[in-house]
């Protein structure tokens, strides 16, 4: 049905980015209910929408290490990405778990243009918490939320400056090709593929924005059972980074990675170390003994 829809929206209106976005307003629980100390913040983008987002601070007792900004997928709300980022306060990093326009809490309606105000807000808020200054800031970029992120870093080198390193987790390396992808998967819309698919902008996708983030490592995550972005691109995303960045593939549905507990443990050593992280051993298979991921060629330190 979405395939359709992105159809009927690629011939009606061309450079239309509502199939991006697939918001849902009601929040289906709250850290607190999953045993996590939180607070709810309010943040005011440049045009004045009021976005919300969920501060989660590093576990009582455990020294903080730094700060990751989550930046979730198209669907749902903070509250169904919160299985993403809950593990990190226990591991000494505190977290901002943003909700885009027109998600959960947050005013306004969700558009592509927008979005890139509410990264720049909470980048922006980042800057002013006491809580997070001399401390190490990493963004964690989780499908299209690591599109977005990757389009708005190559835009704003002042805010790509603030970050030790990013993470992406299933993140579409060219809008174009992903609408072809999903157009392929349905037989009403498998002979018009192509033409529509060309029909999507973009230049805003992330292989276009990835070459200028010279300097800043890069760890990509990307599974082999990945049903909504396909191998393919995360091989390419990755082959568009300049080093240091690592390609680390995984097992498992589109952004689940978190839920194993070793790709936690490659997250946080990298983000300890990023640039050390390419001479880590290659973690050469994961629960599934009969199928083991592939090792994939380690960058050269620039």
């Amino acid at each position: 049905m979405r395939a359709l829809l992105l159809g009927l929206c690629l011939l009606g209106l061309s450079g239309c980015s509502g199939w991006l976005f697939y918001p849902e307003r009601e929040m289906l629980l709250n850290p607190a209910e999953v045993g996590l100390a939180y607070e709810d913040v309010f943040i005011t983008a440049a045009d004045g929408t009021r976005l919300h987002a969920w501060w989660l601070p590093a576990k009582a007792g455990v020294a903080v290490k730094g700060t990751v900004l989550h930046l979730h997928g198209n669907g749902g709300n903070v509250s169904s990405h919160l299985a993403g980022s809950w593990w990190l306060p226990a591991a000494g990093y505190q977290v901002l778990l943003l909700d885009y326009r027109g998600y959960g809490r947050s005013a306004g309606a969700a558009s592509l243009s927008g979005s890139y105000q509410d990264v720049d807000a909470a980048f922006a808020w980042l800057q002013q918490a006491p809580e997070v200054q001399n401390r190490p800031l990493v963004l964690l970029g989780q499908s299209l939320g690591g599109a977005m992120a990757t389009h708005y870093l190559a835009a704003h080198p002042q805010s790509r400056a603030q970050l030790k390193a990013l993470v992406l987790d299933g993140v579409p390396a060219s809008y174009r090709d992903m609408a072809r992808y999903t157009l392929a998967n349905v037989w009403l819309t498998w002979p018009l593929q192509v033409p529509l698919a060309w029909l999507m902008p973009d230049g805003d996708s992330a292989i276009t924005a990835m070459p200028q983030l010279a300097g800043l490592p890069v760890l990509l995550y990307q599974s082999l059972d990945d049903e909504v972005v396909p191998l393919s691109n995360g091989v390419r995303l990755y082959q568009a980074a300049p080093p240091p960045r690592v390609l680390q593939l995984t097992r498992g549905g589109h952004v689940q990675t978190f839920a194993e507990p070793l790709w936690r443990q490659v997250m946080l050593r990298f983000v300890d170390d990023p640039t050390g992280m390419t001479s880590l051993p290659r973690l050469a298979e994961i629960a599934d003994k009969r199928q083991p991921i592939p090792v994939m060629p380690q960058p050269e330190s620039p």
